[in-house]
């Protein structure tokens, strides 16, 4: 369901692992600084980004599928651009269907897919997008 009240915003903060589609090997980019500031306050963070073997000390993927079933991913968290949205919410998806791990998908500042949104709700994901999830996590946690 897309979420947007405070409540529905500390359910998915409440989860430990979070995988970083698009997670930055360069510092100064949020889609490094985001992750960086999750890993901080507790989040293991499961970087995915084809070019890289290693971001934040942790073994990156090429893509979502190719995350273990072994690492249970609570949030998929999105640095890629509007256009490329879509089919990560058709992975989490079917990740959540395969596995029971995703519960839910959040589309960082500026990333917006509608027609994803209604996927995920269809398939009980809960949804976030055009939002910060470092900014959020402040406003709700300090």
């Amino acid at each position: 369901m897309s979420v947007s009240d405070d409540d529905g915003l500390e359910r998915i903060l409440n989860h430990d692992t979070v995988a970083v589609v698009g997670n930055s090997t360069t510092p100064g980019k949020a889609a490094h600084d985001v992750p960086a500031y999750l890993q901080r306050h507790g989040y293991r963070i499961v970087p995915v980004n084809p070019f890289a073997d290693e971001i934040l000390g942790e073994t990156a993927y090429d893509s979502l599928a190719d995350v273990p079933d072994s690492i249970g991913v609570d949030v998929v968290n999105v640095f890629r651009p509007s256009e490329e949205a879509g089919g990560i919410v058709d992975s989490a998806i079917e990740r959540a269907e395969r596995l029971g791990d995703v519960a839910a998908v959040w589309l960082q500042l500026d990333i917006t897919d509608s027609e994803a949104a209604e996927r995920a709700a269809d398939a009980g994901l809960d949804f976030v997008q055009d939002n910060c999830m470092k900014v959020e996590h402040r406003r709700l946690r300090g």
